[in-house]
């Protein structure tokens, strides 16, 4: 039991390091949260600073929770607590990408959940998250709404692993089934603004960046 608080608590943290905050403190000496959207996310990052700083801290985000999966979980913790090395892997991913959402570093107001949610599932997934980011580069490329193309994404990987499940027969545990659909109901949370102002065209495109 300690073993699992350990890993929820360390992936935790380790998520709700707010990269995007420290990125533009240090290009640009602004706080990301005052401009834009005002959120602490990679997007916002893209459309305040442009495309460099956007990913850096998109790359970052996916990192922190690439490395959370991995690293947290091989350190023979399997073993120690005598369960499924993917619970365990599932319990650093669901505590990272929470803790980028909802970072104790900056008031418990971070992210949206997309980069550190994907770079922990890829650690889980790796294929399915591939097939995700190609859904995600065609919507934005065709649209222009990293929002959209974001939640399509989202939704896509939460269908494919089910279809995989339940059509195909894949052996996938159903527990894993369960958090991606979890993952995904968090990211539309997260992203309740962002489908509203889509819904009355009043978001911004790819390419419309914030004056500072």
């Amino acid at each position: 039991m300690l073993n699992l608080i350990l890993i929820a608590v360390l992936g935790y943290l380790v998520g709700s390091i707010p990269f995007s905050i420290i990125v533009t403190r240090l290009i640009k000496g602004i706080d990301i949260r005052e401009y834009g959207s005002k959120n602490a996310g990679a997007t916002n990052v893209f459309r305040v600073l442009g495309p460099v700083p956007g990913l850096l801290v998109l790359l970052l985000d996916a990192t922190k929770g690439l490395i959370t999966v991995l690293l947290l979980t091989k350190v023979s913790l399997g073993g120690a607590v005598g369960l499924d090395p993917v619970y365990l892997k599932l319990l650093a991913a669901v505590s990272a990408t929470l803790g980028h959402v909802y970072t104790i570093f900056a008031g418990f107001k971070g992210g949206k959940g997309i980069g550190t949610g994907a770079g922990a599932l890829l650690g889980l997934i790796p294929r399915e998250v591939g097939l995700s980011l190609i859904i995600f580069a065609l919507v934005v490329s065709l649209t222009r709404y990293i929002s959209l193309g974001s939640l399509a994404a989202a939704t896509f990987i939460s269908l494919l692993i089910t279809t995989e499940k339940f059509i195909l027969k894949v052996k996938i545990p159903l527990i894993l089934v369960i958090a991606c659909w979890g993952l995904t109901a968090l990211v539309f949370y997260t992203h309740r603004n962002n489908i509203r102002r889509l819904l009355t065209s009043t978001e911004r495109k790819m390419g419309e960046k914030v004056q500072i």
